[in-house]
């Protein structure tokens, strides 16, 4: 019943590189919905929570035990990154009125399968969400996922929605490209309502390069692309990358580490073993840029040609990705989200502060047509403190 909310939005993604967390005032919900970002903070994950938690994302390496201790190491890392964003904001704890989490992702299995006479989709995103809001004393929506893949859906991607909320535009077709981990479009035709928005997931983001940096240089990411930049794309290579079956699959469909983690990086570097280490650099760069540009001629194009691109995420901080693009989609205005007042790094960590706002007004926000749920449902779990 309040006027507006105090809101705190937490994401970590598929990069296993810590925790974003942004905290909004926000007024109304759907299409009314209206928000001003307050604080802003990313939290570095402790040294060896990423390689516990890679190991516990590939089915080989799992163990059932470290995985339920991660599920509740993980919400108090949460916890402490909401604490972080309030000390940023100048807010006590207790005037926060709501936190929206979506967890940590060790699997996602959006390709239906057969088990015990029933079909299934599955995923697993761990940090508590119950356990997030004992800590914290704040009522918390987590788990935004189950729902719609219960329903048939892939369960991603689910920004979508919230692109619509805020990018919608009644002149300009408009794309939304975020790189994470994952990159992922959103396309918003002009005048677009719900039924109209389609999005997917195109391939890697930051995922093989940044694991390439791990492994070449033991550095986290690409800063800036600077070492992509250096090196030289190797055509062969990216040929043989771009024979990736998930590429030629037609949406919805999302992906992740299981299609694009160590099994297909091992491949990389047995093929590209003669080329220097820079070159597969470049060329795993040029391969995010190029699955954006094929999922596009591919499934976008006949449809509508992009006026506006509009990237956000860890990638577009990576000068190689946003040059490439813009060399790649010529005559587009290829612009970043903070040209439009919205953080290009906090704008996953925002859609989950809104999405769980959503959740407890009420109303539904996938989009079938986005997944492939066979009807629109509420997202996630409402766990009081």
């Amino acid at each position: 019943m309040k006027r507006s909310k105090l809101v705190v939005g937490l994401m970590s993604g598929t990069s296993l590189d810590g925790i974003d967390a942004v905290l909004l005032r926000l007024w109304g919900s759907g299409g009314a919905t209206r928000f001003r970002q307050l604080a802003y903070v990313e939290r570095a994950f402790p040294r060896g929570l990423r390689t516990m938690l890679l190991r516990n994302s590939i089915p080989q390496t799992s163990r059932v035990d470290e995985i339920a201790r991660l599920n509740i190491v993980l919400a108090s890392l949460y916890a402490d990154a909401v604490r972080a964003v309030a000390r940023r904001a100048g807010i006590p704890l207790a005037g926060i009125d709501l936190i929206g989490s979506h967890g940590q992702t060790i699997q996602h299995l959006p390709r239906p399968i057969r088990l015990f006479g029933t079909t299934i989709r599955a995923t697993l995103q761990i940090g508590d969400p119950s356990a997030l809001a004992a800590l914290t004393k704040i009522c918390t929506v987590g788990d935004f996922r189950v729902a719609d893949m219960a329903l048939g859906g892939q369960g991603a991607p689910l920004v979508p929605y919230v692109d619509w909320l805020l990018f919608r535009s009644p002149t300009r077709n408009r794309m939304l490209l975020n790189i994470g981990g994952i990159a992922n479009v959103t396309t918003l035709p002009h005048n677009c309502t719900p039924d109209k928005v389609r999005a997917f997931d195109t391939g890697p983001g930051n995922m093989i390069v940044d694991a390439l940096m791990e492994r070449f240089y033991r550095q986290r990411f690409d800063r800036g692309g600077s070492v992509a930049v250096r090196g030289s794309v190797s055509f062969d290579l990216l040929t043989w990358m771009g024979t990736h079956p998930f590429l030629k699959s037609r949406p919805p469909k999302s992906t992740g580490r299981e299609e694009f983690g160590d099994s297909f990086i091992e491949r990389l570097l047995h093929y590209g073993k003669r080329y220097a280490n820079e070159d597969i650099v470049a060329t795993a760069s040029q391969f995010t840029v190029f699955t954006v540009c094929d999922a596009y001629r591919r499934f976008i194009r006949p449809q509508m040609h992009v006026d506006d691109l509009i990237i956000s995420g860890g990638g577009a901080r990576n000068q190689f990705f946003i040059e490439e693009l813009r060399r790649s989609f010529p005559g587009t205005s290829v612009r970043l989200a903070d040209e439009f007042g919205l953080s290009s790094d906090a704008k996953e960590a925002i859609c989950f502060a809104i999405l769980a706002n959503e959740t407890v007004e009420g109303r539904p926000s996938n989009l079938p047509a986005v997944t492939g749920a066979s009807r629109r449902v509420l997202l996630g779990k409402l766990c009081r403190p």
